[in-house]
């Protein structure tokens, strides 16, 4: 079993930046797809990014597209979310999680993860 641990949250001002990282342990994470999802208060947990376990391909939320990246780094075990230009509506919990299932794309939908981070707060002030 994969254990997975978010950080970089933080507290930001509307159209700053933050860096989400997401290190693993227990296993590698080179040959699975992994995803960030994020819930507001009151909220659903919802998808906003996954990326190809080999790093080849990539897929956005329309709500974050042409402002958030997602990347990943086999050889550290860690996997990346860069968050620019953040608006109000993106204060949320942010999670970190790993495909259930070896080597597919494309994977986005949350009962397709298996292991999932404790999460990290991101809050964006006006």
């Amino acid at each position: 079993q994969v254990q997975l641990v978010e950080s970089g949250g933080g507290l930001v001002q509307a159209g700053g930046s933050l860096r989400l990282s997401c290190a693993a342990s227990g296993r590698t994470l080179s040959m699975y797809t992994m995803g960030w999802f994020r819930q507001a208060p009151g909220k659903e947990r919802d998808f906003v990014a996954s990326i190809e376990w080999n790093g080849a391909n990539t897929y956005y939320a329309d709500s974050v597209k042409g402002r958030f990246t997602i990347s990943r780094d086999n050889a550290k075990n860690t996997v990346y979310l860069q968050m620019n230009t953040l608006k109000r509506e993106d204060t949320a919990v942010y999670y970190c999680a790993a495909d259930k299932f070896a080597l597919r794309w494309p994977v986005r939908s949350r009962d397709d993860f298996g292991s999932w981070g404790q999460g990290t707060q991101v809050t964006v002030s006006s």
